[in-house]
């Protein structure tokens, strides 16, 4: 991950990731067969990782609102060249020529995020901490905009930061879903 988001997937051979890992580029090319595999299935590692820290973090007993603040807190990269984000540019950039296993294992990733979301703003809904929505529209135009806003906080366009991302995504959650009916 971490040369990935250093040099981009362009620049990164298999030859010099093996003398990284301590391996031989064969030997990296016997199980990852190409770059994108290794690529998705990067992804799939630091997904899963995210996907335990997001089970915790949604499993507590707090206030819906705190642990959707805590979604979106672990949803949003860190800042410019953030590896989980960059590993998300590339295999949306390779995506469009991706076989429909490789789609597949991506709308997979994709679907727990939602999923999760899901739940958690029905819960919030159904125990009055949320105005009434559609828990599933809600998810996915909150998706949408914090996949708009964490791209430009992964590439580092100046003016686009992680907190000013955060007040915008506060601000959005506060009209939507606190606000008078």
């Amino acid at each position: 991950m971490d040369m990935i988001a250093e040099r981009g997937l362009e620049k990164l051979t298999m030859a010099a990731l093996g003398r990284e890992v301590g391996m031989s580029s064969g030997y990296l090319l016997y199980y990852f067969h190409a770059k994108d595999e290794l690529l998705l299935q990067a992804l799939e590692w630091s997904e899963g990782r995210l996907g335990a820290e997001r089970g915790r973090l949604l499993t507590r007993t707090t206030p819906a609102r705190e642990r959707l603040d805590a979604y979106v807190d672990l949803y949003v990269p860190d800042g410019h060249r953030d590896p989980h984000w960059t590993l998300w540019l590339e295999v949306w950039n390779r995506s469009q020529n991706a076989d429909e296993a490789a789609r597949d294992r991506q709308a997979a990733i994709e679907g727990a995020w939602h999923r999760d979301l899901v739940a958690l703003l029905a819960e919030g809904v159904s125990r009055g901490e949320f105005r009434p929505v559609d828990p599933d529209r809600f998810a996915a135009r909150l998706r949408a905009l914090l996949d708009g806003f964490c791209i430009h906080v992964a590439i580092g366009p100046r003016g686009t930061d992680r907190a000013q991302v955060m007040c915008h995504v506060r601000e959005f959650l506060d009209d939507g879903l606190l606000a008078d009916s």
